[in-house]
């Protein structure tokens, strides 16, 4: 059948992937020139499976509380007349609840497990190149009451099949050795050998060629500005081109892939998504140094930054604004991330030029994204992964693919609104 996907993001783009893989006949709209030229740009690039725990969890709530106030915190929060913001802030409460955690982690673990998996078998068939390290994740810690609650949640990962390994200072500076300066302040870490990195832009930009090669139609400068909908059916995208022509773009389904922006386009159909923008920051420096810079894709728990090796550079991502949908740059939030690999790394980086970048994430309140059929029978979702975008992507657009096709995914998805 034809489909229409919206959005031409990482999982915009698998989706029409794996669509196509199915037999069907796949256009994308996307508002900007190119594929992945929002969210999916200049993020972490970290294929993070033992990212999975929920950021709402009791520990997570009492630290967002602690950080509040401050203007370089982890995560700031500004305060907004906006009832998606305040509907959003009460269910995340309710999802730190201990039960609520517990399967949160077990859906959001399994997804993100079959996404790796998926990229892997993905990158074997079409060999695409996006500077790609299969050299697992570590994780540092400073603190030593933050490595003790660490210790713990390692240890649930592992009883749910993650090989998130704890590993004491001498072992972190084994594997990566880039960090023997700060040995002094080192507490222990944890290690899970079959994550990767690479740089996402690369290879959404690479599979969405490869897509157009195999019959995929990408509209790029075109902005879907509402959806259609007769005898409760959705039959149309009304969509606006470059040129600032309107046109009804006709299909048998339709996909929504659209991140932070999936809630406001689809909430005039009744469809209520608890999605909101959580703007994460990047700083890409050029690698002045290759002896001095990390080699294994890092995560620095006490600034929640991530570090990830791609080629000759080094892309550091971290940081949560929820602040509506600006993309704007906060000079302070800047400067405190590069103050800090600077710390951490002083000789390895040019960092008199660092490349800042923003991008909203599409948070949901317990960090489990929407994947399925909505309230209407032809119109689907495949949204709100958070940060965890690039680690679900090919997992999620292959279970969208099965539901789609009537089949039952390998791995149960949350119902979706609406």
């Amino acid at each position: 059948m034809n489909v229409v996907v919206l959005g031409a993001g990482v999982i915009g783009t698998t989706s029409a992937w794996y669509l196509r893989e199915a037999g069907h006949d796949v256009t994308v709209l996307e508002r900007q020139p190119g594929p992945a030229l929002e969210t999916s740009f200049a993020n972490g690039c970290q294929i993070s499976v033992s990212h999975a725990q929920p950021w709402a969890n009791p520990a997570g709530l009492l630290k967002i509380m602690r950080s509040l106030t401050r203007e370089d915190a982890p995560l700031l929060f500004r305060l907004r007349a906006d009832p998606l913001q305040w509907q959003w802030c009460l269910q995340f409460l309710r999802e730190c609840r201990p039960a609520r955690v517990n399967a949160n982690l077990r859906q959001i673990l399994a997804i993100a497990e079959y996404g790796r998996r998926s990229l892997q078998a993905l990158r074997a068939e079409t060999g695409i190149e996006y500077d790609s390290l299969a050299r697992g994740i570590l994780h540092f810690y400073t603190d030593q009451r933050e490595f003790d609650k660490a210790c713990a949640v390692a240890a649930q990962m592992r009883e749910l099949g993650c090989p998130r390994r704890t590993i004491d200072a001498d072992e972190l500076i084994r594997i990566e050795p880039a960090l023997a300066a700060m040995r002094k302040k080192l507490v222990g870490g944890d290690f899970t050998p079959s994550d990767e990195s690479g740089d996402v832009y690369k290879f959404t930009s690479g599979l969405a060629a490869e897509g157009e090669a195999a019959g995929i139609r990408f509209c790029y400068n075109t902005s879907a500005t509402r959806l259609l909908v007769e005898a409760g059916t959705v039959i149309g995208a009304e969509a606006i081109d470059g040129e600032g022509r309107h046109r009804v773009i006709r299909a048998d389904a339709f996909v929504v892939a659209l991140g932070s922006f999936s809630a406001p386009l689809l909430a005039p159909l009744g469809v209520k998504l608890l999605i909101y923008p959580g703007k994460g920051y990047s700083a890409t420096y050029d690698i002045a140094d290759a002896s001095a810079a990390p080699s294994v894709s890092l995560t620095d728990d006490s600034y929640k930054l991530v570090l990830s090796r791609l080629g000759s550079r080094l892309r550091v991502a971290g940081t949560c604004e929820l602040n509506g949908y600006s993309r704007a740059l906060n000079t302070v939030r800047c400067e405190a991330i590069t103050r800090r690999v600077r710390e951490l790394f002083p000789d390895a980086c040019d960092y008199a030029r660092p490349n800042y970048w923003t991008g909203l994430r599409p948070l949901t309140p317990s960090n489990v994204p929407y994947i399925g059929r909505t309230r209407y029978p032809n119109l689907y979702l495949n949204t709100g992964h958070g940060t965890l975008g690039w680690t679900m992507s090919c997992g999620s657009a292959r279970l969208l693919a099965d539901i789609v096709a009537g089949r039952r995914p390998e791995v149960a998805c949350r119902t979706a609104a609406g």
